[in-house]
């Protein structure tokens, strides 16, 4: 009698017979989901999942959310085509009036939509494309670290790009500062460096079309952009007549906590690059940009899908339920509380060289503290707040030499303080925390620089009781991964670490989250 092959595993075999040998998350995470609902992916085996990695940020509301699954069950019943290319019909005009609802007020009195191909990507494209047709210039100023995509203009202007018509400026950053100093004080070098990148006739860098920054770089291991840097570069660029281009792909619809990103630091921004989240689970795409900006042609930048019909009615359904149910407030509440509870993980683990983010797009950096670790002053996880050290520089009113921007704005974003020198980055140690997190039901991703940050992307509509789920798997994960990471080189058992012990719940927090599906989905 042949043996029959499980369902599982014939289907991965399949894949990776059959699939190209550029699949990424499959080698990570060699499941078959057959099942999904909020937080919790079931596999074709019948294990159960916590999922933050979220479609890599798509999923704002998590998987099959009732209001996305009525709107599009409402197009499909109602008879409305499917396909209308760039056509106006009823559900494009509701996803556009709801879009320009959740705008910066500055940008939404006075702004255009391009829908693109379906992909982040090709939004950032027609960004490049469109700042390049309304300034007659062509290069662009990008940040290290940064990543916009895959297509070849998105790469240019990605970290790892070479030979390009980009110039490539500091990202600040606090654990690994490129100035060696962290805090505002490297942030306020990052700004001096680009005045006078441009600014200095010698430099090589000629005016751009354009700068395009990620208010917090995700794929560059989730490194917030302090508020005051973001402020000095819209002043630098509105100074100098350059397009600000905020790519918010994967920062958008709450994630942060805020609407979009650029909120945290009062910033309006010439151009918005939008797409993952707004599109409700379903592919969508589009560039928001100020109207004096439009200058196209006719066909300038087209695309056949680009209009999704059933993406915009979740996209719409998506926009206004994280609108009304104020979920960007409850990710900023429950996201400081995740990152408070890390950083006491942290405490106990010198393997994790730093814990940052903003809302609920988190990163843990997994480090190897008994390798050569730097020298000189660079923030770490156990820093007070940003306005614990303000550098007067970045926000200060504009002086005699030209150096600051516009009042200060008060700052609410985690900064480090100058206390600890990085260690080097431990990518193998990532890639065991990943695998002992999948075994634990856990779904998370790496990104960074070194591929050694794991990453949290949890859905905006993760509970209390989720949240500590997830945090309880991550540190039992930690502890086993640094437990094999010593025993491999003969050191001791690592210290287990202390409880994640929920705190007390306060009252009740700004977005309220209806309740969905029964206990086993509340709690993974």
């Amino acid at each position: 009698m042949a043996v029959t092959e499980p369902v599982p595993e014939g289907i991965l075999r399949r894949q990776s017979a059959r699939e190209s040998a550029a699949r990424t998350y499959a080698r990570a995470l060699p499941i078959v989901p057959v099942r999904a609902r909020g937080l919790t992916i079931e596999g074709a085996d019948g294990r159960r999942y916590l999922d933050c990695l979220s479609g890599a940020g798509t999923l704002a509301l998590g998987h099959n959310h009732p209001v996305v699954l009525e709107a599009i069950r409402g197009v499909l019943d109602s008879g409305a085509p499917l396909h209308v290319l760039d056509l106006a019909t009823p559900v494009k005009d509701a996803f556009i009036t709801e879009l320009f609802r959740t705008l910066p007020p500055g940008l939404a009195d006075h702004a255009r939509v391009q829908f693109c191909g379906p992909a982040g990507t090709d939004a950032v494209e027609a960004a490049l494309k469109l700042v390049r047709s309304a300034t007659g210039r062509t290069g662009v100023l990008a940040f290290t670290g940064a990543y916009h995509g895959m297509t070849a203009g998105s790469l240019e202007a990605s970290g790892g790009a070479y030979d390009v018509r980009v110039a490539r400026l500091p990202y600040p950053q606090d654990y690994r500062c490129p100035f060696g100093v962290g805090g505002a004080r490297g942030a306020e070098l990052a700004a001096r460096w680009t005045e006078s990148v441009l600014d200095d006739p010698k430099s090589g860098v000629r005016q751009p079309a354009g700068m395009i920054l990620e208010p917090v770089q995700g794929e560059g291991g989730v490194i917030p952009a302090p508020d005051a840097w973001m402020r000095r570069m819209r002043q630098i660029t509105a100074d100098r007549s350059i397009p600000l281009i905020a790519d918010e792909v994967q920062t958008g619809v709450g994630r942060t906590g805020a609407f979009w990103a650029v909120e945290h630091s009062g910033v309006t921004p010439d151009v918005m690059v939008l797409s993952k989240a707004i599109g409700g689970s379903l592919p969508l795409a589009v560039v928001v940009y100020r109207e004096d900006l439009d200058v196209w042609q006719p066909g300038a930048h087209a695309g056949t899908f680009r209009g999704n019909q059933l993406a915009m009615a979740a996209g719409t359904a998506t926009l206004a339920y994280v609108r009304e149910y104020r979920l960007a407030e409850r990710a900023a509440v429950l996201g400081a509380r995740m990152l408070g509870r890390l950083r006491d993980l942290a405490r106990d683990f010198p393997c994790i060289g730093d814990v940052r983010g903003r809302g609920l797009m988190i990163g843990v950096e997994m480090v190897d503290p008994e390798g050569a670790c730097g020298t000189g002053e660079t923030g770490g996880i156990d820093a007070p707040l940003a306005d614990a050290h303000t550098d007067a520089g970045l926000d200060a009113p504009a002086d005699g030499d030209g150096v600051g921007a516009r009042a200060a704005k008060p700052r609410t974003e985690p900064q480090s303080a100058p206390v600890t020198a990085p260690c080097p980055a431990a990518p193998a140690l990532a890639v065991a925390v990943q695998r002992e997190c999948l075994r634990r039901g856990l779904i998370v991703e790496l990104g960074g620089r070194h591929a050694s940050v794991v990453r949290l992307l949890p859905p905006l509509t993760i509970t209390d009781e989720q949240a500590a789920a997830v945090l309880d798997r991550l540190a039992d994960a930690v502890a086993a991964a640094a437990g094999n990471h010593d025993r491999g080189k003969g050191r001791s058992d690592h210290p287990q670490p202390n409880p994640l012990n929920e705190p007390s719940r306060p009252g009740r927090p700004p977005g309220r989250v209806p309740r969905q599906g029964g206990r086993a989905e509340r709690a993974g």
